[in-house]
């Protein structure tokens, strides 16, 4: 399974609001909605969500194996 709970830390970390996520990264609730239900992403929002808070994949996202 792949957990986006890092991705949590480093928007805190950053001082990046989901708010933000939205305006600024294009990112819409519902996907935060997902985002936070560990639910399949795209990489396009991956790449998104990379950019937005200037960062790499590992530091958002990790693999759990079930």
């Amino acid at each position: 399974m792949i957990k986006f709970d890092k991705l949590w830390a480093v928007m805190e970390q950053k001082g990046v609001t989901t708010y933000a996520l939205r305006e600024k990264g294009g990112i819409d609730s519902k996907t935060i909605r997902r985002l936070r239900n560990n639910e399949n992403m795209e990489t396009k929002t991956l790449d998104k969500l990379c950019k937005a808070l200037d960062c790499k994949l590992e530091d958002i996202a990790e693999y759990i194996a079930d």
